[in-house]
């Protein structure tokens, strides 16, 4: 999915937040919804550029872990239903 927006740049429209403009007047300046203002203050509020990065790769670490954990346990399952059909 592309998005339209780095993180960089995220990080940079909150930042004018913090600065003191309206949250509506930024929203309309970018085109976002308040909703997605704030969802992307509660993640990524606070937080410099190279944190932002590090949290993306953590995710995308964290996806592709999971992705191996379900692979492996559906390689098990099958594993033990071909060794009970054996018997």
């Amino acid at each position: 999915m592309k998005k339209r927006f780095s993180e960089e740049q995220i990080i940079s429209i909150l930042k004018e937040a913090e600065a003191g403009l309206a949250v509506k007047e930024l929203c309309r300046k970018y085109n976002i919804s308040d909703a997605t203002f704030y969802t992307w203050r509660k993640k990524f509020g606070g937080m410099e550029v190279s944190e932002a990065r590090r949290l993306k790769t953590v995710e995308d670490e964290n996806a592709r872990l999971k992705k191996l954990l379900a692979e492996s346990l559906l390689d098990n399952e099958a594993l033990k239903a071909a060794l009970n059909r054996k018997y």
